[in-house]
């Protein structure tokens, strides 16, 4: 499944999932936790040749590369954080909100691809959810989450979300992707 409307028409069918709600990024010491599943979190790879500390890292130059803004893209890889990262995104020149409509997703799933494949105890956990729905529980995040907080009821039924939760679809394309490969 793609996106809400699959889901609810998955579930409209009389299936049922189990959800895992995620929001945050701060790491626990010597455990992994489902906020690995955050954009922010600090779990460093590298893609040709490139070494990103994040997926925002990664999602923002890709970003920058897609505008042909090769200056934002250099002052993006080198942001000391995600939110510099992605402050420095919004900057990029020549953005155009159609292609990068159509693009950010599969940007997003690349970038996971190589942040799990390079972090073998990231993929393990993110394989070890099953079939579970993943669930970017943000209140703040319309596009990349579902607008509610993991403790708010409507959260349960994704007819109420109000948000798209890309990254929770992007995170299961790449477990998806992921499981292909082994």
């Amino acid at each position: 499944m793609k996106n809400t409307r699959d889901l609810i028409t998955y579930l409209s069918t009389g299936n049922r999932v189990k959800y895992v709600y995620f929001w945050g990024h701060r790491k626990t010491e010597g455990l992994v936790t489902k906020t690995c599943f955050s954009q922010w979190y600090d779990a460093p790879f590298t893609h040709d040749g490139e070494l990103y500390k994040t997926v925002e890292h990664f999602m923002m130059a890709a970003k920058a590369r897609l505008f042909g803004d090769a200056e934002k893209s250099a002052e993006i890889l080198a942001a000391e954080n995600p939110g510099k990262a992605k402050a420095l995104g919004r900057e990029v020149r020549d953005f155009e909100q159609c292609l990068w409509d159509e693009r950010k997703f599969e940007i997003v799933v690349r970038g996971n691809i190589e942040k799990f494949s390079q972090n073998p105890e990231l993929k393990v956990f993110l394989l070890n959810t099953g079939a579970r729905v993943l669930v970017e529980a943000s209140p703040l995040d319309q596009i990349w989450g579902v607008g509610l907080a993991a403790d708010d009821p409507l959260i349960e039924d994704p007819r109420n979300w109000q948000g798209e939760n890309l990254l929770g679809f992007a995170l299961m394309e790449t477990r998806r992707r992921l499981r292909e490969r082994e």
